[in-house]
């Protein structure tokens, strides 16, 4: 069954390609990239918090160690399965002590009934991130990720994300160093579809798409 795309997807990379040339032809590069609907919230969050400062790659091996442990699947685990897992068990799966702390908190959070994902959709993006990085461990690089991967908001724009500054700097900044102007000058052509620009400059560094 072929993936679900955002409903803002064919707009967006008509109007990117028109807007930007790079864009134009990293769009061009991966005609079959897809950005896959998270449904389950704590699923989303879990995932970004495992994959916090750390490469693609070790991240996803540490979410399919918790996702084996918690005995849940990749669209949704359990915050009831993960409380039941030991702080050794959740380490051994490769988490620091502090990231074991953050989604044993996140899952309490969830359990208790403090996080309403139905609520969360009704919020625009900026009361969404105030929200979120009111939990612990959930900064606005996380709630960035909830708001693309979970509430498919088409202008987010992820500046604390260290992979998408390193592409903006090959592709567009031949591989210097960036300032904040230059970040601005390049990226401000992309709304309202921030989104869907920063997807295709991740795929510029990695093929396989990332999922939170």
């Amino acid at each position: 069954m072929p993936a679900k795309l955002p409903h803002y997807w064919p707009e967006a990379v008509c109007y990117l390609k028109k807007e930007d040339k790079v864009l134009a032809s990293l769009i061009d590069t991966y005609p079959l990239a897809k950005l896959r609907l998270k449904k389950d919230s704590f699923t989303t969050l879990a995932r970004a918090i495992c994959g916090q400062q750390i490469s693609v790659k070790a991240a996803d091996s540490i979410w399919a160690r918790v996702v084996q442990v918690a005995k849940g699947s990749d669209r949704k685990i359990l915050p009831q399965n993960i409380l039941a897992l030991s702080i050794d068990a959740l380490r051994k799966c490769g988490l620091s002590l502090r990231k074991v702390e953050y989604i044993r908190a996140l899952a309490v959070a969830f359990v208790e009934k403090k996080i309403s994902s139905a609520r969360l959709a009704r919020l625009d993006d900026k009361r969404v991130k105030e929200e979120l990085v009111s939990l612990k461990g959930i900064g606005p690089w996380t709630a960035d990720m909830y708001l693309m991967f979970n509430l498919w908001r088409p202008n987010i724009l992820p500046l604390g994300d260290l992979g998408l500054i390193r592409a903006i700097e090959i592709q567009y900044l031949n591989g210097k160093k960036s300032q904040r102007e230059e970040i601005k000058r390049v990226t401000q052509k992309w709304e309202p579809y921030s989104t869907v620009a920063v997807w295709y400059l991740w795929r510029s560094l990695d093929p396989l798409p990332v999922e939170y």
